[in-house]
This record gives C-alpha cells, structure tokens and sequence, in this order.
C-alpha cells in the first residue's frame, strides 16, 4: 500500500448493519444525524495518522459520547466549536460562495456533513501538548451485498473544500482525505487526499514554502475572496503577526466507485479534516453522498426538445478515461473525454452511453432521452410609427408554431410586462410612448417557450411650435445689425420661416430656412415673423408671432479711441469719441460725461483716472430710433508699484550702511535715491552709505520705475550720531498713546542684537527680542502691565565686532 497523508482506519467495535435496502442506512445523512457513523476528533502535533486520534465517538451509542441521535461533534478540547456537523439546510459558505448543499446536473444531495473549523491551535496549543492542528473524521462501515461482481455496486459522493494555505511541505498542509478499505488492505485509486501542494523548499514544520499554485489551479483551487480570520503566526509560532495567510477553496466535485469485487465482505469509508501538522493553519470541507448504489448513473433530463442544448453528467472516477455515444445525428459540443458532456440533439431521439473506467472501476450507463419538437414564435408583423394620442396600430403574429402564451410590452425593450392576451392578433391603442411588442409561443411544459421577433410601434410625440422671442423689436434705418429672432419651447422639426405685413397673410421666407434662430436685418417696413413645426407623423403646428417694427429714423453712428489703452496706477486715460449721427450722448460711467449732440460731426474728448481696470461704455441716441449705439473703451490700470526703502536708522561717523529697496513688480526695475549724499551709487537698489561728522540727519526718497515706465516712492532716514558705537535706551515710555508708545532700545553703529530684556519689579521676564527695531507694548499674554519701574538689559555687536553690553531702569506711565 502507499503512504499516504490521510488517516484510513477500520475500527474495531464498529457496528455493522445488514444491507436492507439498495444504500446503508443513514449513508446519505438523511436521518439529520450522524447515527450509524462512527466519528472522532484529535490533534496530530505528532503527525497525522491513527496515533492523531483522542476521543472517539461509537456508532453504537447514543449522543454526546456516542453518534445516535448526534447532529454535531465539538473540536478536539473546544466545547464552543463544532468540529463535525450534519448540514439540513442549505447555505452558501463565505469563502467558497457555494451552496454547503449541492445540486450537480440536476441531481439534489438534499443533505451533508461539515468536517472541520477555522479554529487553529498554536504555540501550547488547546491541548497543552504543545502545537498540533485539530483534526475530525467520520467512518462508515458497508456491508456489501452477496451477488455476482459483474454486478455493479456503487458509492458516489460529492466534496467541496476549504484549506488554508500553511506554507509548509506539502504532507504537512491542511488537507481533506477520503479513504477506502477492505479487510485487504486500502483502495488506493478510491483513497484520494485533497492538499495545497508546495515546492517543499523548506524543513518539516517550517514555514515558507512557495505553494504550487499552477498545480492548485490544476486540480480545481481558486483563491477565495476573504482571508484567515486568523493571524499568521510569528517566529516563535505565536499568534500576533500583522498579516494574514491566503484561503483557498475547491468547489463541489463528484467521485463515484464500484465495490462490486468486495460483494458479500465488509468495506469501510472515511472522511477526514485535517489542520496542518505543525498548527496554526485550517481545514474544513463537506461531504455530500448520493443515496443509490446500483452501479453508474447518467444525470441529465430524458426528455428534451429537438435541436436543443443539454448537459449530461457521470460522478468522476480517480484518473479515469470516459467514452460517450449519442444518436449518429446529435452533436457532442463539449466534454466528450471528461465526466460531463455538453449535446446539441436532432429532431429524433435515442440512447446516450456512457463508460468510465481506472484501476477501480468499469462502469457503463445508458439513459433514454426522447426528443420534442420546439415551439417556433415566428414573426410578429405590424410595426408602424403614430402620433401620440388617439392612435391605432393592428400587431399580428404569422408563421409561428405551438400556442401564444401571452404577449408582452416594454417600453425600453429591456424591462417587459405581460398582456394576458392568447390571440395572434394584437391592437395597440391610444399609445403616447414608443412601445415594444413580443409573443411567447410555448408547445407543452417540457421545451422552453419560444419568444418572436418583437415588433415597435413608434409613437412621435405631438408637434408643438414653440415661442419666438423677442416677442416685438425694432429696427432703425441703417441700422448695421439686425434681430435674432429665437424659438423656445417646441417640439419636431422647423419646416420654414414665414413673414407677413399684416399678420393675416403670410410668405415663405426665402431662401428656406430651418434652423431654429433666424436674423432679420435690412428691412424697410414692419414685419410679423412665425415658422412652421412638425414632429414626425404629427400634423403640422404654428409658433408664436414675432413683430419687428421699422423705425425710418437713422441709427446712431459713433466711433470711439483708442479701443483699449494701458496706464499706470495713479496717471490719467483718455477717452476720445468722433460722433457722426446722434442728438445725445453718455458714457458709463458716468463721470466720464454725458450730454446732448447739436450738431454733428460732434467730438468727444476726456480724461478719467480710475484706480482699478475699468471699462468705459459709450452710449450714442438719436431721435426716434429706440436702439442706441454702444461702444467700449477698455482701460487696464497697472498695479500700483510699493517700494521699500527699509527700515529708519542710527549710524556713527564712519559706519557704511547696506541701504535694500524693493519694489512689488516683478521687475526688472530701475531705482534713482535723491538726494545722492554719501552714496556709493544712486541709481541702484542696494547702495552703501558712509558718513562724516558733517552729515547730521538725511532723509532720502528712492524711486523704482518699470518697464512699462510706471513708478512708486520708497523713504527712509538716517540719523548720524557723533560718538562711537553705542545702544542708547529711553528712561520711560507711555503705551497706548499716539507717541512714545513703544518702548525700544536705539542702536547705533550696532550690526546685530543678541538680546533686549525687560523684567518686572517681582524679577519676572516681560519681554525679550533679539530683533533691532522692535520693542515692547506694555502687554504681558494679552493683558496690559501695571505703571511702574522696570529692569531693562540689552547686549548688542556693533559693526567693528565688539561687545556692548548695557542695563538700566524705566519708568512704564499710564
């Protein structure tokens, strides 16, 4: 025998059942229960086998030690979780989303068994042995029946499976085993074991390895849709891993297999869920066995209607070759090698056979199918196109085959409802929405009713001429552009535009037009103006009437420069305008003027300086044409140009001064400082001042000018001061007034200050800052300080590099 991962046991004490009917009794769980089944649960940290096994459950006693009357088994050492349990209802499972109860080709198994959990064990293990994965399995012994062996004798059972990918070598990953045996020894060809195959790159009870998913995918496994509830476990086989193992699933498969050379002996069936060895990683799966034992059977319906499709199946058998026959005028389409084959049939019927066979089993099967003509819909004639409303249209189906059934109507063609009408003939009345028509045919209940062609009946919404607008308008003589005229509201298509002079007789406007705005220009005398709508096969409808007026008085006639001008913040625009016809002007807005036109020509000229970009509109009237001229001077005003001269300072004789103006336009600018004393360069941005004993204080404008030549004022002051380098320092200061509100230290010569501090009488530090010109407000976290002596420090460098440091006292007053 080969050595296999699976446990294959035939338990002494087992109770055997005389075989009175085709199937033992309960083979199929129908009972609800697990009783003449024997079952056992365990742990295989030791490996898989019988030494796996911990607690047995006998056949021949009544629950809980027992299987009589047993609907479930707890896992190995956990009360909370069913281990094994006989399945009623059915359901579909998360991870395979497959029904827990299958119907294959036809076939309803109407009950099975879940063999297993997604509880794992890890570390110490619930048993406290130390690792080791659960392990569940229930057995069945079969009592053959005395006969002939030419005789089949079959068991088929269907399985589907739910396995964990452990990544260890393969015989030690989760895996569901079927085994059967004779008082010889195990069937190996009907002993299958269902695993994850790895490469086995790694030593026994590792993890790692690389699983064989070509070889999964071979054998039926897909990767199902959720994760391990559980997590992977870490280095040292704990739980606590932040990630999650795959979960494979194989969906339901059948398995048959003939015990006919074993009549009149003593078989035993086991099916067993075993976690992986090592622990930590699940099993489980379901069994699901056929209740008849009298050799191979052919699923699949033994009626059916001529020239149609249809599958017939076989349970498979373990490395088994297949061979089908069908009626000479059928067609295989698929599956001729393979348990499950997929026909197309002819207008007669016959026998479909069947023989599979391996090293176990040669079976055959022949099952009658006879054939039915199929109903023929036909055609349904009447399509037509009407107007919404009162409508007739007469539907009627020809050369069809079998009995209507009904008729049915959609609107979308894709959502259909029922008229319970079963005449060929059909009328549509009164429709206002397209609608379309079908016909179901049916011959009997055994071949699918039969659908016609479906016919429509186009329904063209009602013709609606809509509304023109402007509803009245003017035109005046010469008057360079005309109205557009616009239709809103309608429904269809414009046939033409038509005019009249007195809105009772009317002339087609030509050439034709059809589009749904019209410009009427150029005229010399009042007009009505109207056009003509039609929607499909509806009648004809009129829109609304527009009436243009002529107005013999002339249209004004102006021209304004320049058209649009550029000019820089704070400077002045020009608006300029050469009227030709007019009697009055005004511009907008209006600052920039307005008044009456004596005589023409008339000329305009202002100037405006506005402070942002502006439009400046001029409006030109003239007696009796209602329509003014407008024309429009676009002036852009440049951004103003801010300029900083930086901040105001104290210097010694001697001491060069780094003057930086900026400006905000992007540049390039060019600056000019006036006046120009003791500057290494006026006409730059960043010149060096140097002073003598005979400057005193100089105030000095600098002026950035674009390159569109517009410009700004920066100003700065200098004080020179006649000593040396020195930080001087106010005795007192008064917050919140217009002046000396801020008390700061003055440095002279001074490049950089290291600190300024200011203490309260109680030694508690006020303010500090180590930025020149800046300087303290009084305030303390928001709340304004009492009046009184303060401490004040200050230490600064001054531009030859020495150290000045200074401490005093002032007087805050309120």
């Amino acid at each position: 025998m080969k050595c296999r991962l699976g446990v294959s046991l035939l338990f002494i004490g087992l109770r055997a059942f005389t075989q009175s009917q085709t199937c033992p009794v309960n083979i199929n769980f129908a009972s609800g229960d697990l009783t003449h089944w024997y079952a056992y649960t365990g742990n295989n940290k030791g490996g898989n086998g019988e030494g796996a096994i911990m607690q047995r459950y006998d056949s021949g006693t009544n629950a809980p030690n027992g299987t009589i009357g047993a609907t479930y088994i707890q896992e190995y050492n956990l009360p909370a979780v069913q281990g094994i349990q006989v399945i009623t209802s059915n359901a579909t499972d998360p991870f395979g989303s497959f029904p827990k109860i299958p119907t294959i080709n036809g076939y309803n198994y109407k009950y099975s068994i879940l063999l297993g959990s997604t509880s794992v064990t890890r570390g110490g293990g619930n048993n406290n042995n130390g690792g080791g994965g659960y392990i569940r399995g229930v057995s069945y012994n079969i009592n053959v029946p005395a006969g002939p062996a030419s005789e089949p004798y079959t068991m088929t059972y269907a399985y589907a499976m739910i396995l964990e990918n452990g990544t260890h070598v393969s015989k030690q990953q989760p895996l569901i085993s079927v085994t059967l045996k004779t008082p010889d020894g195990v069937i190996e060809c009907a002993s299958p074991s269902y695993l994850l195959p790895t490469f086995n790159n790694v030593t026994e009870g590792g993890r790692g390895a690389t699983l064989d998913s070509a070889t999964a995918i071979k054998n039926g496994f897909r990767v199902s849709r959720l994760h391990s509830p559980n997590q992977a476990p870490d280095a040292n086989g704990n739980a606590g891993a932040q990630y999650l193992q795959d979960v494979w699933y194989k969906g339901w498969t059948e398995v048959t297999y003939d015990l006919s050379p074993y009549r009149g002996k003593q078989v035993s069936l086991t099916f067993e869920a075993d976690n992986c060895v090592p622990g930590g990683h699940f099993s489980y799966g379901y069994i699901a066995i056929r209740n008849s034992c009298a050799g191979l059977m052919i699923s699949g319906d033994s009626l059916i209607c001529n020239n149609s499709v249809s599958t017939y199946s076989v349970p498979a058998l373990a490395g088994a070759t297949y061979n089908w026959n069908v009626p000479a005028s059928w067609t295989i389409l698929s599956g001729d090698t393979s348990s499950i084959i997929q026909i197309k049939s002819s207008a007669t019927g016959g026998n479909i056979i069947v023989r599979e066979k391996n090293s176990c089993a040669d079976l055959t099967d022949t099952i009658q199918v006879n054939t039915l003509p199929s109903p023929q819909a036909g055609t349904l004639d009447g399509s037509a196109t009407v107007c919404a409303g009162e409508n007739r249209s007469t539907l009627e189906l020809v050369n069809y085959s079998g009995s209507v059934v009904h008729w049915l109507a959609s609107g979308d063609s894709v959502t259909w409802s029922v008229i319970p009408n079963s005449s060929p003939q059909f009328v549509a009345e009164n429709l206002r929405n397209t609608t379309y028509y079908k016909v179901m045919v049916s011959k009997g209940s055994v071949c699918a009713p039969d659908t016609s062609s479906p016919a429509v009946v186009k329904v063209d919404q009602k013709s609606i001429g809509g509304q023109i607008g402007p509803a009245e308008s003017t035109i005046c003589a010469g008057q360079p552009f005309g109205t557009i005229l616009t239709l809103t509201g309608n429904n269809g298509s414009v046939l033409k535009w038509q005019y009249s002079a007195d809105s009772v007789n009317w002339t087609d406007q030509s050439p034709p037009d059809t589009s749904a705005s019209n410009i009427i220009q150029g005229i010399t005398e009042s007009r009505y103006y109207r056009l003509i709508e039609k929607n499909g096969v509806c009648p004809n409808d009129t829109s609304s009437i527009a009436n243009i007026l002529f107005a013999p008085a002339a249209y004004p006639e102006a021209i304004v420069f320049p058209a649009d001008t550029t000019i820089c913040y704070g400077t002045s625009a020009y608006l300029n305008a050469s009227i030709n016809v007019g009697t009055g002007y005004s511009w907008n807005p209006a600052s920039a003027g307005t008044g009456n036109i004596n005589g023409t020509p008339f000329k305009f000229s202002g100037t405006v300086t506005p402070d942002s970009t502006a439009d400046y509109i001029l409006q030109v009237t003239n007696t009796g044409c209602p329509n003014p001229l407008l024309d429009t001077i676009h002036v852009a005003v440049m951004p103003p140009v801010i300029v900083d001269a930086g901040r105001d300072t104290s210097v010694g004789i001697g001491q060069p001064v780094q003057f930086h103006a900026a400006s905000s336009d992007p540049g390039p600018d060019s600056f000019s400082w006036l006046p120009s004393t003791s500057l290494s360069d006026s006409f730059i941005a960043d010149p060096v001042g140097t002073y003598a004993s005979s400057d005193n204080m100089i105030r000095y404008t600098v002026k950035a000018t674009t390159a569109f030549g517009c410009s700004g004022l920066g100003y700065i002051t200098v004080k020179v001061f006649k000593t040396k380098p020195d930080i001087f320092v106010p005795n007192a200061f008064t917050p919140g007034t217009a002046i000396n509100s801020v008390f700061r230290p003055i440095p002279v010569g001074i490049s950089s200050l290291q600190y300024f501090r200011i203490f309260n009488r109680l030694g508690q530090l006020v303010y500090n800052t180590s930025s020149l010109g800046s300087g303290w407000d009084g305030m303390l976290n928001g709340l304004p300080q009492d009046a009184g002596g303060y401490v004040w420090m200050v230490q600064g460098t001054d531009y030859t590099g020495n150290i000045i440091s200074k401490k005093g006292v002032m007087v805050l007053i309120r």
